[in-house]
């Protein structure tokens, strides 16, 4: 075990769990809006909003992550028409082709969570917010929102932990993310072990973090109704 490789690969690899973080950071941002906008598309009584929300859903959660990242990243960039659009200045940048992917797909996963936990809100909440005089709209932003929020938490949080660990994938578009470098370190000196337990250890480090995060908000927030 070269333990000197480990400490001085350790600065490198530090330094790119700052690209790691970007990515993750606008993905769940990004994909935390589109996750909303399909959950409540999702229960639209409309049919066909419905299927097109569902139809989202279906196809980013039921395809490989990378499979996303490669389609995007190579697939559109061979689509001429593309190349003369304003849109060839993201596409042609794996930067934001990995956060295109990675926002699309978390955006359906979270989806589905906001989804089930519109549904866990009681029926009696709404028909007291009604009684009340209060308008659809404003039981639906004021109450049923932050109800199915505070509910989703706990899956919410292990979708920020496989995203963490699933912008791993953008190495594969050349990113040099915490993978990326840790590959560029083992490609130079041909001793995997030592760099991944380092690069493993940073991201079990990252999701120790996030973990304890999700679980101090379980506690100030209630679940219950």
């Amino acid at each position: 075990m070269d333990f000197d490789l480990m400490i001085t690969s350790f600065p490198k690899l530090l330094g790119a769990t700052v690209v790691t973080l970007k990515l993750l950071s606008a993905s769940l941002l990004f994909g935390l809006f589109i996750g909303l906008l399909f959950a409540i598309l999702r229960i639209n009584k409309n049919i066909y909003i419905n299927k097109f929300a569902n139809f989202y859903s279906y196809i980013f959660r039921g395809t490989p992550l990378l499979v996303q990242i490669f389609i995007i990243y190579f697939g559109l960039g061979q689509i001429e028409y593309l190349r003369s659009t304003f849109l060839w200045v993201i596409l042609k940048e794996p930067y934001w082709c990995a956060i295109i992917a990675f926002t699309l797909n978390t955006g359906a996963y979270t989806s589905e969570i906001l989804r089930s936990a519109f549904q866990t809100v009681k029926p009696g909440i709404v028909e007291a917010g009604k009684s009340l005089g209060i308008s659809n709209k404003i039981i639906f932003y004021k109450i049923q929102i932050p109800i199915a929020i505070r509910q989703s938490l706990p899956a919410y949080g292990n979708e920020i932990i496989l995203m963490m660990k699933g912008t791993s994938l953008a190495s594969t578009v050349t990113l040099m993310d915490l993978t990326g470098v840790a590959k560029y370190i083992i490609s130079t000196t041909f001793k995997p072990i030592e760099v991944f337990i380092v690069a493993g250890g940073i991201y079990l480090f990252m999701t120790f973090v996030i973990h304890n995060v999700i679980k101090y908000l379980e506690k100030k927030y209630s679940f219950q109704q």
